[in-house]
């Protein structure tokens, strides 16, 4: 039973692996930076001041994620601005420009 469960969970971690979207802690700078430039993205610091720009505030949390079916790659960036709200931003991370600005309820 042990053995069958410690199958399961290799499994199970494997496909989390293969089906999720890839996405890269900000607490992992060097990956990010590393990521960015073997595909020529724009810096994790010029996507921070982009969106930024886009929505004041305190950045909280920072990611560099695949788009789904190979469309890309963007930051996403959840900011909490003056009021206290949280909004999560988004920065094509080919272009700089902002490609999505949402609300987040959560």
């Amino acid at each position: 039973m042990k053995n069958l469960n410690s199958k399961l969970a290799v499994v199970s971690i494997f496909a989390i692996g293969i089906f999720s979207t890839h996405a890269i802690a900000d607490d992992d700078l060097q990956e990010v930076e590393a990521v960015s430039k073997e595909f020529g993205l724009i810096t994790l610091d010029d996507a921070k001041i982009k969106a930024l720009a886009a929505k004041p505030g305190v950045i909280t949390d920072a990611d560099l994620e695949n788009r789904k079916l190979g469309k890309g790659w963007d930051y996403e960036f959840e900011i909490v601005d003056s009021d206290g709200k949280e909004w999560e931003v988004n920065i094509d991370a080919k272009t700089g420009k902002v490609s999505g600005i949402n609300r987040d309820w959560f």
